[in-house]
Parts: C-alpha cells; sequence; structure tokens
C-alpha cells in the first residue's frame, strides 16, 4: 500500500499539471495526462468530419495535434449534423499586461470554430480569479480585463456573435443563480481531490471553480439564451483548464443540463525548451504581442532552443534532433504551409539546413503575426471594447 502511494507520490512531483501550475521534469508526457484526466485522443476521423461538416479545411492546429484532446467532441458534431445549434465558451484569466503567443493559440483556434460553424461565442475573463490567486487588487485585476480584451478582440472575432465579459462587472442573477446550484452539488472533500486546497488555501479559492464552471450552461446568459436550456456548449481551452469542467460536466446532469464538451490544447513550449508553460515572470522565455521586430529577432536567435549539433561539421553530419528544436516546434504551431513545412524538418534533421536559417524563416513568420496582431490591437478603440462587453441580445447569433 505505501509502495503504491510513494510510486504514485514520485509520479505526481514529476509532472504537475493543473490550472495555476505545469512543470515536468522532462517533457509533458501527454499520454499520461489523457489517462489521468480521462479525457480522449482527437483522431484522424474527427478532424476529417470537421471538415466535411464546416466545408473548410481544418484549422491548421488540429492538423498537426495542437489541439489533440477532447471530451464529447462527437456528440456536438453528431447534434450540429442534425441541424442543432451550440455555442463556444473560453477564457482569460487576466493577470498581466502583454498576452504571449501561447496566450493567442486558444482564441485564434475559437475564431476558426465560430467562423466555420457561425455560433456564438461567451469569452470571460476572470479577473476575480487573478485577484484571488496572484495577489492583485481588485482595481488592476479589472483594468487587466480591459486591456486583454483588446488583444482579444484584435484576433477579429465577430461581434455580432461574441460576448466578452469580466467576473466582477457580470456575475449576479442567473449566473449566480446556478453558480450555488453548482456549489451544492460539490462537496469540500470533492474540490480538494480535483484541484488540491490545503487548510492554508483561503476560502476563495475554494469557493472559486463555480464561477468558471456556470458559463456552461446557457441559463448563465439569459439575455443571449432564454428558453434554450437544451443547447450544448464548446470550451476550447489548454488541457491545464481541464480539472474544472470535469467538475462541470459531473453536475451537469442533476442540473439537468448537458455536459459540456471540450475540445484541448498542448502547452505551447518556452524558447528555453519543453518543461510546461512559459514564465510570465521570464520575459526572455516567451514572445509577446508587444516585441519588436528585434526583440523577436533577438530572443529566437540568443534563447530558442536548438536541436542542431554543436559544430557545422557535425551537424551537416549528424543532422538536428527535431524532437528537442524549439523553432521546429514553433514552426508547426504557426507556418501554415505543410509542404514548407516538411521540407524544413527533412533538410534540418539531415544537416543540410543549419540552425541560423530555420532560426530566420521562423522570425519572418513571428515579426509578420506579432506585427499583424499590433495593428488589429490599435484599432480596438474603448468603445469597441464596450460594445463586445454590452450585454445585449445577439439576435443574428446562429446566421
Amino acid at each position: 500500500m505505501d509502495k503504491n502511494n510513494s510510486s504514485e507520490n514520485q509520479e505526481q512531483e514529476e509532472q504537475v499539471v493543473n490550472p495555476w501550475e505545469v512543470s515536468a521534469k522532462g517533457k509533458i508526457d501527454y499520454d499520461k495526462l489523457i489517462e489521468k484526466f480521462g479525457c480522449q485522443r482527437l483522431d484522424q476521423s474527427i478532424i476529417d468530419r470537421v471538415a466535411r461538416l464546416t466545408g473548410r479545411p481544418p484549422h491548421v492546429f488540429l492538423r498537426r495535434a495542437v489541439f489533440f484532446a477532447h471530451r464529447d467532441f462527437n456528440e456536438i458534431l453528431d447534434a450540429y449534423e442534425r441541424g442543432e445549434k451550440f455555442y463556444l465558451y473560453t477564457g482569460r484569466g487576466p493577470s498581466s499586461e502583454a498576452l504571449h503567443l501561447g496566450h493567442l493559440v486558444p482564441f485564434m483556434f475559437t475564431k476558426y470554430l465560430q467562423d466555420a460553424f457561425k455560433v456564438p461565442l461567451v469569452i470571460q475573463l476572470t479577473d476575480d480569479e487573478k485577484c484571488m490567486w496572484k495577489n492583485l487588487t481588485v482595481e488592476e485585476s479589472q483594468r487587466l480585463a480591459r486591456e486583454n480584451a483588446k488583444d482579444i478582440i484584435a484576433c477579429g472575432f465577430d461581434a455580432s456573435k461574441t460576448f466578452i465579459f469580466s467576473d466582477f462587472d457580470y456575475v449576479g442573477g442567473s449566473f449566480y443563480k446556478n453558480m450555488v446550484k453548482i456549489a451544492k452539488c460539490v462537496t469540500y472533500n470533492k474540490v480538494v481531490g480535483i484541484f488540491g486546497f490545503t487548510g492554508e488555501d483561503h476560502i476563495g479559492k475554494v469557493s472559486f471553480p463555480p464561477v468558471q464552471a456556470a458559463p456552461s450552461f446557457p441559463s448563465s446568459f439569459p439575455h443571449l439564451f432564454t428558453g434554450m436550456d437544451n443547447l450544448r456548449c464548446l470550451i476550447p481551452c489548454a488541457i491545464d483548464q481541464d480539472p474544472y469542467f470535469r467538475m462541470t460536466r459531473d453536475v451537469a446532469p442533476r442540473l439537468g443540463y448537458h455536459k459540456p464538451a471540450l475540445i484541448e490544447s498542448l502547452f505551447f513550449p518556452a524558447l528555453q525548451g519543453e518543461t510546461g508553460k512559459m514564465s510570465a515572470s521570464d520575459p526572455n522565455s516567451a514572445i509577446y504581442v508587444t516585441d519588436s521586430g528585434k526583440d523577436i529577432k533577438n530572443k529566437i536567435n540568443k534563447y530558442a532552443f536548438s536541436g542542431g549539433q554543436d559544430s557545422v561539421e557535425n551537424h551537416r553530419k549528424y543532422g538536428a534532433n527535431l524532437e528537442v528544436d524549439i523553432p521546429i516546434k514553433y514552426l508547426g504551431f504557426f507556418l501554415e504551409d505543410d509542404a514548407e513545412l516538411e521540407y524544413i524538418r527533412t533538410e534540418y534533421g539531415a544537416g543540410r539546413m543549419l540552425t541560423g536559417e530555420v532560426k530566420k524563416r521562423l522570425t519572418e513568420i513571428l515579426t509578420e503575426m506579432v506585427e499583424r496582431h499590433r495593428r488589429a490591437r490599435a484599432a480596438v478603440t474603448d468603445e469597441m471594447v464596450d460594445a463586445f462587453m454590452a450585454v445585449r441580445p445577439l439576435p443574428n447569433m446562429f446566421r
């Protein structure tokens, strides 16, 4: 008994994945994570089905298994095929002024889902969560939520189908009723088992999970979904958010709702290598959407972990180790052209292409992407933020 416990503890120490901490001794073992969380891998048949149902090529994040796991995504597709609607729900915890590329990944994918399926979207800004976990003041959390909203809007969401809300502003009424119903279904032991809270955690943390669960139920948004309690919800998110929705899926049938479906992504690796998420406290661990072209070039050349050999001679002889090479990983996220990516992988892996050439191509792609985002964000006014966050009906949300 004790022996099993110690091996289990050892395994847990080697890999920690929860909404507040992602760390591993080496690379994150996603197979182990899928097994532990109890979700499924997204297979090719589902990707083909998405392409068929939407009439457009699958997003690069689907083709390359950036979004790699799911819960009940097939049921969403079944319902859609029968002509039933669904809505999307995703979110952001506003803990910093600027977003890095890893923060953009779920929003880029959510925009694709909104466009492809022509469905409404609710985006939760958990300013209350960050106030409790990051020790920010209420006012600072609210300010950061609005700043982050500008970056989210800059991803190109459709204002006629999108409602962005901050918890401090929106929670109340029907939303709060659902929070209380959810809270009554989850024992203290259960929440400790799911989230690992300890006696040292303040009660705000223990009471927060229902806030993130409530948007999974359509009745939390009476201005959008009155009389649509049967509407399904699909949540695109990084896999570290899964514990919240395991809890939500557990209580949904008891409250008379569909279990929310999830489609979950890998973590975007830090420049220094794949040992989890990037650290907000280390600006050199990530490319930020506020970085200049010079910053991007410098970070990639100086900090991006290379799988190339230690000398040109050895590199030509042995080729690059693509498994650990960060520029190759980043190209896998952001280089749209499958043929070009395959060419770079082949040539670099064989030693015919040098690290410098791969980093140069990545710098071009990221500089263009960040510049495009910066222009889009500069065009987002306070009035636009107010418009997206206004509590209003969306009469064209399913058209």
